[in-house]
């Protein structure tokens, strides 16, 4: 399936339904092929996406499901094979990793101050550190121009 091809079939995937998580899924898809498109990606590159393209077939009894996992293999595909991430990848990743790192500190280390304020604060604390580390990867990833 071509991109543009993909691209024709999630516009008619949003034509068919009228639910709002549904349709966010295909406009992600719709996003991300068209930042492919204005890449300047090789002719191999682009057959090696439009080959991954292709093992999409509609699901018809579960649609949304179907297409969300879809949608992250896509990106893990893209991610591994290309090193291209979408925007605010490193964020969420880092964000995530600074709530779990926080609230091993809270508890470890905080725990002298009472037990709630103490998991708080790392809590907090260690979203903000990995927000901070994601945007500047995210950052490093737009300059490097690996960034959907």
């Amino acid at each position: 399936m071509t991109l543009k091809n993909a691209f024709d079939f999630f516009e008619s995937l949003i034509a068919k339904t009228s639910k709002k998580s549904e349709i966010k899924v295909y406009q992600e898809f719709i996003e991300i092929i068209t930042n492919l498109e204005q890449k300047d990606l090789t002719e191999n590159e682009i057959h090696a996406i439009e080959t991954e393209l292709d093992s999409l077939k509609s699901n018809l009894e579960n649609r949304k499901k179907y297409f969300r996992k879809a949608l992250r293999d896509f990106k893990k595909y893209l991610k591994d094979t290309f090193s291209l991430t979408t925007k605010g990848h490193y964020t969420t990743l880092y964000g995530g990793l600074g709530l779990v790192f926080g609230l091993l500190f809270g508890v470890a280390i905080l725990s002298n101050l009472e037990r709630s304020l103490g998991i708080s604060l790392g809590l907090i604390g260690g979203m903000v550190v990995g927000s901070i580390m994601g945007r500047s990867k995210d950052a490093q990833a737009k300059a490097t121009g690996n960034m959907l």
